[in-house]
């Protein structure tokens, strides 16, 4: 037996609530607020703190490339830790940085440099073997953790 469909009332148009005026109101003032305070946030680092966050910034990067090219570890675990102690202590990201304080102002356009950068390094030095032989990883692992305890020290 065929059930014939019942009519749906209302000529058959579905009506779609729309979000009330004052929460619509309230999640813009809150992302302005949010916004604000991140901006302000931003401009109370000094010339030595940011100079702090650029540096780390590169040796994560360098190091998490050597891992890359040389190591066949490609977690980027050095740039990760990085950004989580970033959040945690400054509430800002690895990307926030490069967007911000590195020469190109935009962070896609910094890691492209720092990658050729490192490729050139890694090329003088004779590839991944020559790198090894003149204990570049050693380097490198000093050199951010350097960077990480300035950080540590600047609050």
């Amino acid at each position: 037996m065929v059930m014939a469909e019942r009519p749906r009332q209302g000529g058959g148009r579905q009506h779609r609530q729309r979000p009330s005026r004052g929460r619509a109101q309230a999640s813009l003032a809150l992302g302005l607020v949010l916004g604000w305070s991140l901006a302000l946030a931003a401009l109370e680092f000094d010339a030595q703190t940011v100079q702090a966050l650029i540096e780390a910034v590169e040796a994560a990067f360098e190091f998490d490339a050597h891992n890359s090219r040389c190591r066949g570890d490609q977690s980027g675990r050095n740039t990760e830790n990085l950004n989580k102690e970033l959040v945690n202590r400054y509430r800002i990201t690895v990307l926030g940085v490069q967007d911000d304080w590195f020469p190109e102002r935009n962070y896609r356009a910094a890691q492209a440099r720092l990658e050729r950068d490192f490729a050139e390094r890694l090329r003088a030095l004779g590839g991944c073997a020559g790198a090894k032989a003149q204990g570049l990883n050693t380097q490198l692992r000093q050199r951010y953790e350097q960077a990480l305890a300035r950080l540590a020290a600047r609050r």
